[in-house]
């Protein structure tokens, strides 16, 4: 059976006409893409099939700085423990050797200056006095005498032993504790980047700040973009580091973070960034690195906070709202506002259109300028409209709440003229 023909042509049937319509470029969805960077700045990496792990034994310091307080404890205790245990045996096989350990020996004072070590009779007491000497207790009841010399040789193996056991385990302790991390926990970053016309040009803002008052000393400021790249000859980079330039680098090597500042980077022709709008921002799968380096002015310490942002956390044609006052002579900051932005006029276009048609620019600002004094019209007028209601309203309270007179006349007082019934 043949099909039945339709009444209406095919060039305006629905698909004719869509097939004419011109279309808009269509963007593809973002793909959720893991950060390489997270936003407390821990590096989301994952060491695997590592072979040679005999290199980490090679830095046993540094080893131990970066494993976890739980493990480092362990090690702590396990290493003293152990060493007690180790000279223990050791003064116990002395006094055996000596034959201290006799129980025939007569007690008394003569019998035990002949001993290596006074009131060591078992392995337990000989553990005690392992601690007494590396601990440097002496408490008194155990003592080396003149009689040994092994027991001498012994008590200055163990001394230097505790000196380097104590010298590498409290240094270990100090470190992690004075960690640079620590310091970097009290600088801060915004929770989004902006986009926005500063200078006549496009910018990439971030605002950076310290919570404590000592200074970070020598402060610096790097940003880098980290995006999956392919070379002409089809080599594919996973994570391709591109390093951009900010204003403070340009004009100087070092920021002075005495209060929270704005750190720019001007989307310029070398810039990543040049060449993306505002809707290809959002459907690409870049990410902005920031870190912050300095010298930590009490300790000495150099720290190194980190961040990142992705395309989902930069906010186009936004500003940062000042946070910084002058209050009776002294300038403050009002940390609650840190992160907060504002919209402002900003092309949607990318910094490449821009530069080639400046009129776009002119074109934003003026809408701006209108919308703006339209709004301050509109506002103006409701606010007119708003007095003049609360004027008639007042009145006519004012009126219904007015009594008027009246006045009673006698039949004597009656005025001429005026008839009283």
């Amino acid at each position: 059976m043949l099909a039945r023909k339709s009444i209406i042509p095919e060039e305006f049937a629905l698909s004719g006409l869509a097939s004419r319509m011109p279309r808009k470029p269509v963007f593809r969805d973002r793909v959720n893409k893991a950060r390489f960077i997270a936003k407390n700045g821990s590096c989301n990496l994952a060491h695997k099939n590592i072979r040679e792990q005999g290199r980490f034994l090679q830095d046993v310091f540094t080893t131990l700085v970066d494993l976890k307080w739980r493990f480092t404890l362990v090690i702590f205790t396990m290493t003293f423990l152990c060493s007690w245990l180790f000279f223990a045996m050791g003064w116990w096989l002395v006094a055996f050797a000596h034959g201290d350990l006799d129980s025939n020996r007569a007690p008394g004072t003569d019998n035990e200056m002949k001993m290596c070590v006074t009131q060591v009779k078992s392995f337990t007491s000989a553990f005690l006095f392992s601690i007494e000497v590396q601990v440097t207790i002496g408490f008194g009841g155990r003592m080396i005498t003149e009689q040994c010399p092994t027991a001498i040789t012994m008590l200055i193996l163990q001394n230097i032993a505790s000196l380097i056991i104590n010298a590498v385990m409290l240094g270990c302790i100090f470190m992690k504790t004075a960690q640079s991390h620590r310091r970097a926990e009290t600088l801060i970053f915004s929770r989004h980047a902006v986009i926005a016309v500063r200078n006549n040009r496009l910018c990439f803002m971030i605002r950076v700040g310290d919570l404590r008052k000592s200074m970070i000393i020598g402060a610096t400021v790097r940003l880098q973009v980290v995006r999956k790249t392919t070379t002409p000859e089809g080599e594919v980079i996973p994570i391709h580091q591109i390093d951009i330039q900010s204003e403070s680098a340009v004009a100087s090597n070092s920021i002075f973070l005495l209060a929270p500042l704005i750190i720019c980077h001007v989307i310029d022709r070398d810039s990543p960034l040049y060449d993306l709008s505002a809707m290809e921002l959002q459907c690409s799968d870049l990410e902005v690195i920031v870190i912050l380096e300095g010298v930590v002015e009490t300790t000495g310490i150099t720290t190194q906070a980190r961040t990142s942002y992705v395309s989902e956390e930069i906010q186009w044609g936004h500003r940062f709202v000042p946070i910084v006052t002058e209050e009776e002579g002294v300038y403050s900051v009002d940390y609650s506002k840190f992160g907060n932005t504002v919209k402002v006029a900003t092309p949607r276009c990318s910094a490449r259109e821009l530069d080639e048609k400046p009129s776009i620019l002119i074109q934003t600002l003026q809408k701006s300028e209108l919308s703006h004094q339209n709004s301050l019209r509109k506002r103006n007028s409701m606010r007119r409209n708003n007095s003049m209601r609360k004027t008639n309203s007042m009145r006519r309270n004012n009126s219904a709440l007015m009594v008027p007179k009246v006045q009673f006349l006698t039949p004597g007082e009656a005025t001429p003229g005026v008839a009283v019934t």
